[in-house]
């Protein structure tokens, strides 16, 4: 079932980033959608993303938390300021816990929540779901970056 556009596809059509990037030929098209208080996502790894036989990469990993994370903060604050457009957003810093091999042998789930925010970072945990256990998980600080970042106009 099509979900529609996802976050990235509707606030940053022509993203260019390896994680999330629409526009991005050899990226992960991470395609995220807000699902209640959930921003959530389905991967499907190709063997290019293998670590080693059957288990997922950990860079691959980092990435799609990473990713995912940001725009689940972008949507927050999004939602929070009362702005029809996603703030650009960066990670100031994230941290995953590796906490048993991902399988790659089917579809792969990420989730993520902001558990604390102001008006121009947000705090998001996050998951990777796959073979129905919880693999891998994140903690992470996002924030809205200003003009004259080099991120400022990415989306």
């Amino acid at each position: 079932m099509d979900k529609g556009l996802s976050l990235q596809e509707t606030y940053s059509p022509d993203g260019i980033c390896f994680g999330c990037g629409p526009k991005n030929e050899k990226g992960l098209h991470i395609r995220s959608f807000v699902e209640g208080d959930e921003v959530v996502a389905e991967f499907h790894a190709e063997p290019h993303h293998q670590a080693f036989p059957g288990v997922l990469n950990g860079g691959i990993i980092g990435a799609l938390l990473d990713c995912h994370s940001n725009w689940a903060a972008a949507y927050h604050l999004m939602k929070k300021n009362e702005e029809e457009h996603a703030p650009c957003t960066v990670t100031a810093e994230f941290h995953v816990k590796l906490l048993r091999p991902t399988p790659v042998n089917g579809p792969i789930t990420l989730k993520a929540r902001v558990v604390a925010s102001t008006e121009t970072s947000a705090t998001v945990e996050a998951e990777l779901i796959a073979d129905g256990k919880v693999c891998d998980t994140c903690r992470g600080v996002f924030v809205a970056v200003k003009e004259g970042h080099p991120a400022f106009h990415r989306w």
